[in-house]
């Protein structure tokens, strides 16, 4: 086990880029805490895309700047989304020891880890998989993923489409790389809706996220957004932020 229990930030209609330089912070500034961190809906319609991303190979430019989109390039790799009132974001910031279960820190491991994580939140809700690195119910994608790893912490983020515009969803061109399983299809055919899948209604998706803490025997405590920004203040200056920004369009 970490030193201390997990801290669960819950929050609400977050600007994605203030998270994601948030969530960096708490990898790198937090030594011995690992984090569940939940962001119920952005702030303002924004398309994600990796650190390696390329905007005119994945973004349809014109597109976004007509529906009022932005774009912003995390730190961490994985593909690119629309981000919106109805995402949810998910990230796990977590020390090494408190996931013992991991044969090692590299990429596949965690994923395969990441799906049994999140078994007793979904599996009850349809056919629950890992397809590569999408989580599916079936063959449709709800969860997109991606991840940063250092030595002895590291952090999966996930996406979950709750709900989705299609219209904002062409925002996105069809990727040059994609996983087998898309299969060619055009990003409306391989995606679903959470809300179509999950029973009970997205607070109580919201709330079976601790559970899934709880499951694997993990003790953990709410932790609000300003004892979340003192603590990171009192840690300093270490651990310098990376890569995220905003993109012009």
């Amino acid at each position: 086990m970490g030193s201390a229990p997990f801290g669960v930030l819950r929050l609400s209609r977050h600007c994605v880029y203030d998270l994601l330089r948030l969530e960096e912070q708490l990898l790198r500034k937090t030594p011995g805490r690992s984090w569940l961190v939940v962001n119920d809906g952005v702030k303002e319609p924004t398309v994600v895309m990796g650190i390696s991303g390329k905007k005119e190979d994945l973004v349809d430019s014109e597109a976004a700047r007509r529906k009022g989109v932005g774009l912003v390039k995390r730190f961490t790799g994985g593909g690119t989304v629309v981000l919106d009132e109805n995402s949810i974001l998910v990230s796990l910031i977590c020390e090494a020891a408190d996931a013992p279960d991991v044969p090692e820190l590299f990429p596949r491991a965690l994923m395969r880890w990441s799906k049994d994580f999140y078994d007793p939140v979904f599996s009850a809700h349809g056919d629950f998989g890992l397809s590569e690195t999408d989580y599916t119910f079936g063959d449709l994608k709800f969860g997109g993923n991606a991840q940063y790893i250092s030595k002895r912490k590291f952090l999966h983020h996930t996406s979950f489409l709750w709900d989705y515009d299609p219209q904002r969803m062409k925002c996105l061109l069809h990727p040059p790389k994609e996983p087998e399983y898309r299969q060619g299809r055009g990003h409306l055919d391989f995606i679903c809706r959470l809300r179509d899948h999950y029973g009970g209604g997205r607070e109580a998706f919201l709330g079976s996220l601790t559970g899934a803490l709880d499951a694997r025997g993990l003790e953990w405590e709410d932790i609000g957004l300003e004892a979340v920004r003192s603590m990171l203040s009192q840690a300093g200056g270490a651990g310098a932020l990376q890569s995220t920004k905003r993109v012009p369009l």
